[in-house]
């Protein structure tokens, strides 16, 4: 299997995407994504980055589970400055980066909108929903920002 990874002069870069970000929000291309919104999974919370993802169907949960009431929207995005793996979902918490998601301190631009993802079924976003509530109900559960 090739990997995505490329090493780039001064330094490596962890993917070469292209990337994701699903959210509900109805954006438009040459907008900017940035740090400093709440929590979709933990609104008490600010975070301190924008998240995003090389994985169109990981997007796509993400637009699914987000709050708001819009419908859901992948888009295709593109970092402006540099970006590391989440720690969320990483080493922190599983080998490696499976879900090959990222977040940056510096916004992302949207620079497109993806139509074809696979959904989830009602039965699966309940799930997920159920899922994250025994999470967030965990005091022990922290998002790592």
């Amino acid at each position: 299997m090739e990997s995505n990874n490329i090493s780039h002069g001064e330094g490596f870069i962890l993917d070469a995407g292209p990337f994701y970000h699903g959210t509900k929000a109805d954006l438009q291309i040459g907008d900017l994504l940035t740090a400093g919104h709440r929590s979709n999974y933990r609104p008490e919370i600010v975070m301190n980055h924008i998240y995003f993802t090389a994985l169109v169907n990981g997007a796509g949960l993400a637009a699914a589970l987000a709050a708001g009431e819009g419908r859901e929207r992948v888009y295709l995005v593109e970092p402006t400055g540099s970006f590391e793996n989440d720690p969320n979902v990483t080493d922190k918490k599983f080998p490696g980066n499976p879900t090959r998601s990222y977040r940056s301190q510096a916004p992302v631009k949207i620079v497109g909108e993806v139509t074809d993802w696979v959904r989830l079924t009602p039965e699966e976003l309940k799930m997920w929903r159920e899922r994250l509530a025994r999470i967030s109900a965990d005091s022990g559960a922290q998002i790592i920002n």
